[in-house]
């Protein structure tokens, strides 16, 4: 195993959800999946010292936890998505109900409850400026909904999904 510098060792570590165990080995495997998740099961055994059918089960128990998905990631671009976007969303009421309602919205991949200038932020994707429009629409109609603000994505810089199991 290579030292880590400074800015790559882990951070101290945060709770996990209840009835979820993840020990050092846990954490090894989940960054052995952030760095690629079509790694072996054989070759992740081989980096944190256990055998592939170990490897397996405790990727299984990850998974069943919802501790980690494993998921392709695309670039909607290639797949006829032409705008990618954040909402920052204002609210009165239920923060949770209309949070649900957001996400209950086919074009949206995120929702969060935020604390800031907007309660809510979703990022979602649209074939185009029409659907784009209509998204809004549908968004401002759900109760308790106050104001909207879009930030349309013009380059996507960054995109990392390795921070890390802390």
């Amino acid at each position: 195993m290579t030292e880590r510098s400074p800015a790559q060792r882990p951070a101290p570590r945060r709770p996990t959800p209840p009835g979820v165990q993840l020990d050092e080995t846990a954490r090894q495997i989940i960054e052995q999946l952030q760095q690629d998740g079509r790694r072996s099961y054989a070759a992740i055994g081989k980096a944190v010292g256990l055998s592939e059918a170990a490897v397996r089960q405790r990727v299984q128990k990850l998974l069943d936890a919802g501790v980690v998905q494993i998921v392709g990631i695309a670039d909607p671009r290639m797949l006829g998505f032409k705008r990618r976007l954040m909402i920052g969303v204002k609210c009165e009421g239920d923060l949770e109900r209309i949070a649900d309602d957001l996400a209950a919205i086919e074009e949206t991949d995120h929702v969060v409850i935020t604390a800031g200038s907007f309660d809510i932020l979703l990022e979602a994707v649209c074939e185009d400026d029409a659907r784009l429009l209509e998204l809004l629409g549908r968004i401002r109609a759900i109760d308790g909904v106050v104001s909207t603000e879009s930030f349309v994505y013009l380059k996507l810089c960054k995109q990392t999904y390795s921070w890390g199991a802390r």
